[in-house]
């Protein structure tokens, strides 16, 4: 061997290894080329060597396979050339780690979710990705468990899930939920047949479920469930639908307000007491809660059939008698609508005392006939003392106007025992009638109230083919004009405002008088059966539009377009909404009152159609029945120049029980004649509109 063969210098190591692509099982590697290398040999921890054949690219790629996923690999590249070795180049690389191969949503929150997944490898690294914002976790444990906290109520999310290892990020796992819902934090409105909320927050789904019965929400995140059973506890349930599985939302046990109790009375311990005899009512409650003499007592439910025996009263006395339900219930109470009825105590123990005076007063009527006969002269000297002391009995009769404030005053004589006494005598009016289209089992959720009922006679019916379909909370009311000048009808139901709509398209009515607020102390009196703003809603084939409204301090007045979707005829209907009658009151002055009379009677006598007005209020009596009764009277003072009032609520009763419900309400028409008397007659025409009105305050005194 020569000398120079001993002093060739070894070839020389690559300069530098990049790891360009790597997956699970292979590690892709590249150099560049050195000068005068034909063969290039790599080592893989410690094991033996393998040739890296060479293309004529500058650039050598090889790819190094069947690796194991998530491991750290060691290389030593030789360069060799001529049989000799270059003293290497080492390097480390690793493979990509595995993919999570499930993720398990194990707990769902309002405001976070638990997540679960094996850790497959203990030097393992994971980076949850929520939102954009990367969290890492480094768990040792078999089972790696995380907490999503900070999330808001009712949202779905995507969460990532991504191995890494030496910094090497596997293909991420992808999972969605879905967060929950406070179902607490909802405002719920109740009625004694209806539960309504607005819920935020995502749900596909909602149920109102009592026993084997169940009701369906419609679509959107106004829930609302109608034809409910009265005092019953429904659970509303969400859902939320995410890829084909029903995942619970949220849950609550809501009772809603039990049903009125009707009653009457019978008369106990010879006038010094009374039995309150009720009738059951179809729902649920706990209790009556019973005022009469301002005391307050309470029957059970388990009771109620055997009645409430009232002591400590007086004989030949009206109490007014108030029965609201209750309901006790996940720990609330439900508290129904006052039912009002007016209870007389036994009179019998007074007639007999009266009987001695009535005794005596005949011998002293016989004792001046006496005297007349015998001395006609003195008598025809002297003025009779019975002079004035006979008054004719009005009754029913219309009154004269000049006898009209005579007779007003003699009514509220001894803190308006006249007024009591007339009201009281209407109690039965009517109430001998059938009413049994009402009480068919499909029609009595249609009803607001379960005393408050269709006479079968005058009740407005639908177009239908039988009794449940043709069935609406309404009857037709005598006007001045004719006998159907009105329909008097309950405030809609959530369950019948298409069957409100109905009836004002089958009727063709052009106006809508209006006399309660929707909301009023916190309880549902009417459903708001209008659409909002200038949108269009469908009620059933009729689509309902507002075109204006212009708001006043005590009403409004609303402008509706009709459209049936059978009918090119497009209507127009107005909308008196009378904002300040309290319910069971009366407004704080007669003014107001006929000031808003005066604008829907301008619209009925301009607009011409002898179509009926409707009015309602909450039950359709009590306002209803004063406001109708109010437009009729003050048209006979107008044009008969005189006015019955008994007589036309007498008349309304016989079309429908309970107009004008209470004494309050009865006083209160009077004061509005008397009030419309004040004025001259040259200033008749102007009576609705002048600023002087004079209320009689000793007449209201007690009343309001």
């Amino acid at each position: 061997m020569t000398l120079s063969a001993f002093l060739t210098a070894p070839p020389a190591d690559v300069r530098q290894v990049n790891v360009v692509r790597q997956n699970e099982n292979s590690i892709t590697l590249e150099w560049e080329k050195v000068d005068n290398i034909p063969t290039y040999r790599l080592k893989m921890n410690d094991g033996d060597a393998i040739d890296v054949p060479v293309t004529a690219d500058d650039i050598v790629n090889h790819v190094v396979s069947g690796l194991t996923a998530g491991t750290r690999y060691s290389f030593i590249l030789y360069t060799v050339s001529n049989g000799d070795s270059s003293s290497g180049y080492s390097f480390t690389a690793v493979t990509v780690p595995r993919e999570v191969s499930s993720v398990t949503v194990t707990e769902r929150f309002e405001d976070r979710v638990t997540l679960q997944w094996d850790n497959q490898n203990t030097e393992w690294k994971y980076q949850l990705t929520v939102n954009d914002n990367d969290i890492e976790i480094n768990q040792k444990d078999e089972n790696i468990v995380y907490n999503v906290i900070n999330l808001k109520p009712g949202t779905k999310y995507s969460f990532s899930i991504t191995t890494i290892f030496s910094g090497v990020l596997s293909t991420p796992y992808h999972v969605d939920t879905v967060t929950k819902i406070n179902c607490s934090s909802v405002t719920w409105h109740v009625t004694n047949s209806s539960i309504k909320g607005t819920v935020e927050g995502l749900f596909s789904k909602a149920t109102a479920s009592n026993e084997s019965e169940t009701h369906d929400s419609p679509e959107g995140k106004d829930v609302s469930f109608t034809g409910l059973y009265p005092g019953a506890t429904y659970e509303i349930s969400l859902e939320y639908n995410l890829a084909s599985t029903m995942l619970p939302q949220c849950s609550i046990k809501i009772p809603i307000i039990p049903p009125s109790v009707t009653a009457d009375c019978s008369y106990w311990a010879s006038g010094y007491g009374a039995k309150i005899n009720m009738e059951s009512p179809n729902g649920v409650l706990t209790a009556v809660e019973v005022t009469i003499n301002k005391k307050k007592l309470t029957i059970n439910e388990t009771d109620i059939e055997t009645g409430l025996i009232v002591k400590g009263l007086q004989p030949a006395t009206r109490y007014e008698v108030s029965l609201v339900s209750q309901l006790e219930a996940e720990n609330l109470i439900r508290r129904s609508e006052p039912s009002v009825f007016f209870c007389s105590t036994d009179n019998r123990g007074v007639i007999a005392g009266s009987l001695v005076g009535v005794l005596l007063f005949v011998v002293l009527i016989c004792l001046i006939i006496f005297i007349v006969r015998k001395r006609p002269d003195f008598i025809r000297r002297k003025k009779s003392f019975l002079s004035g002391s006979q008054k004719s009995d009005s009754k029913a009769k219309a009154i004269p106007l000049d006898q009209f404030p005579d007779h007003f005053r003699q009514l509220e004589l001894d803190e308006n025992r006249g007024f009591s006494q007339e009201y009281e005598s209407l109690a039965s009016v009517g109430i001998d009638q059938t009413r049994s289209a009402a009480t068919v089992p499909e029609n009595k959720a249609k009803n607001r109230f379960t005393n408050i009922l269709p006479y079968d006679w005058s009740r407005v019916k639908l177009v239908g083919s039988n009794v449940t379909s043709d069935y609406i909370n309404a009857n037709y009311l005598p006007g001045y004009n004719s006998n159907k000048e009105y329909i008097a009808t309950q405030g809609p139901l959530p369950s019948t405002v298409n069957d409100f709509w109905r009836m004002v398209w089958e009727q063709k009515v052009r106006r809508i008088v209006m006399v309660t607020n929707c909301i009023e102390a916190g309880r549902t009196k009417c459903e708001q059966y209008w659409p909002e703003d200038r949108k269009q809603c469908r009620y059933g084939e009729l689509t309902v539009s507002k075109k204006s409204e212009e708001k006043e301090s005590n009403w409004i007045q609303r402008e509706f377009t009709l459209k049936h979707s059978n009918d090119p005829e497009q209507r127009t209907v107005k909308h008196f909404h009378f904002t300040a009658w309290p319910d069971h009151g009366v407004p704080t002055s007669t003014e107001v009152l006929i000031r808003f009379r005066r604008l829907m009677r301008q619209h009925i006598e301009s607009e011409g159609s002898k179509a009926p007005t409707v009015v309602h209020c909450s039950a359709g009596v009590g306002r209803t029945g004063t406001i109708i009764a109010l437009d009729v009277l003050l048209q006979q003072l107008q044009r008969e120049e005189k006015v019955g009032i008994k007589g036309f609520v007498e008349k309304m009763r016989r079309h429908r029980s309970h107009m004008v419900q209470t004494e309050s309400q009865y006083v209160f028409l009077h004061q509005c004649i008397m009030d419309s008397l004040q004025l001259p007659e040259t200033q008749e025409e102007n009576v609705y509109e002048n600023d002087h009105i004079y209320v009689n305050t000793t007449a209201l005194k007690n009343l309001r």
